[in-house]
């Protein structure tokens, strides 16, 4: 199996609900057997999209198409995909084996193969000895790894997932989404995934695309959209980012110079378009150092004054006023010593220093 092929194709596809432009001419490629993200805020187009894979919505314009063959008007019942919902979406007057055996029963399979299948299906969610419980008796978390193994047992082709984990408290959500990375390790089917939450698409996800009023703003790696988002929207929801207005002053061998408001001039590696006019040079808040002392000469560095602070645990986040800017710039430091820093009050002069690789050129 080539998992560089393109497995779903969706080519100019639109979306309309009356004048309303739900999903804007997307383009996109998922490769075989990936783990695909769709991430972006409530009303972005990302569920919807998702509808139209599984055969829920018609595109208005455009097609789709699995494994080669174009599946527009192929009703969701024959399409090779199945579907989990945030809602789990299980059958509590059913046991756990009969609510994954559901999707079986209709192929009249033996009924030595069916309870290996199930007993199997059990295994991979770790649930094995729970298939007599019923859903009332199960937990959040594994009523979504029943409607998880209900999903799968079929072994569609292309796994579907409507914001899962969005029921589950912080912590099993963060233990769920290592198991289902797991799982579909395991099974190696293609899951598309839908999820509003940055962390989630970011620790599961071999590619995401970032979808906002729907339209597609980037492809790529979760490292990738972190390090180097191509416009200021993607690099504002992924993550935290500082922007600062800036002006292009000349080329200085591998390094763009410019004049940035509130930093004074700075160097930055070279960004992948032409900066012809106005640009935004944008930092994150652990890129950037913060000391009390002038730091090194050989590191860019501005002087402000503490404006106020957080302790977040593993880190604090600070906020520093610069001369000439409204919006305090944001710095996070972990707490890597028993001792956090107390003596940094409102008003505490102190410095940024920073690297010219932690500059991130953007298109105003």
């Amino acid at each position: 199996m080539n998992k560089d092929e393109s497995f779903i194709d969706i080519h100019g596809v639109h979306k309309r609900f009356g004048g309303v432009s739900a999903v804007d001419g997307v383009d996109l490629a998922v490769r075989r057997g990936e783990f695909f993200s769709l991430l972006g805020a409530s009303g972005c187009g990302k569920t919807t999209l998702l509808r139209m894979i599984a055969g829920f919505e018609t595109p208005t314009e455009g097609r789709i198409l699995i494994d080669g063959q174009d599946m527009t008007v192929v009703p969701p019942n024959r399409r090779p995909t199945n579907m989990v919902f945030q809602s789990y979406a299980i059958f509590p007057h059913l046991s756990v084996r009969d609510n994954i055996a559901y999707g079986l029963r209709k192929d009249r399979l033996p009924k030595a193969e069916l309870d290996r299948k199930v007993a199997e299906a059990l295994e991979m969610i770790k649930l094995a000895g729970y298939g007599d419980r019923r859903s009332n008796e199960l937990s959040g978390g594994q009523r979504q790894r029943v409607a998880l193994a209900r999903a799968l047992i079929k072994r569609p082709k292309v796994l579907l997932l409507d914001e899962p984990l969005g029921a589950l408290d912080k912590k099993l959500r963060e233990k769920m989404q290592l198991e289902l990375r797991q799982i579909q390790d395991e099974v190696g089917i293609t899951f598309v995934f839908v999820t509003h939450d940055q962390e989630e698409a970011l620790t599961m996800s071999c590619r995401v695309a970032v979808m906002s009023e729907g339209k597609v703003m980037q492809v790529a790696t979760p490292r990738e959209l972190y390090e180097a988002p191509n416009c200021r929207m993607v690099a504002d929801f992924i993550g935290s980012m500082n922007f600062f207005m800036a002006s292009p002053r000349g080329q200085d061998t591998d390094r763009l110079v410019l004049e940035a408001e509130g930093l004074g001039t700075i160097r930055a590696p070279l960004p992948g378009f032409a900066v012809n006019g106005r640009a935004i040079a944008a930092i994150r808040p652990e890129k950037l150092a913060l000391t009390t002392e002038k730091p090194a000469e050989n590191l860019a560095s501005v002087q402000g004054k503490i404006a106020t602070s957080a302790y977040l645990g593993d880190r604090s986040q600070f906020y520093v006023r610069l001369p000439g800017m409204a919006t305090p710039v944001a710095v996070s430091a972990q707490n890597v010593e028993r001792t956090v820093r107390e003596d940094l009050d409102d008003g505490t002069p102190v410095w940024l220093s920073w690297r010219d690789e932690a500059i991130v050129v953007l298109p105003e």
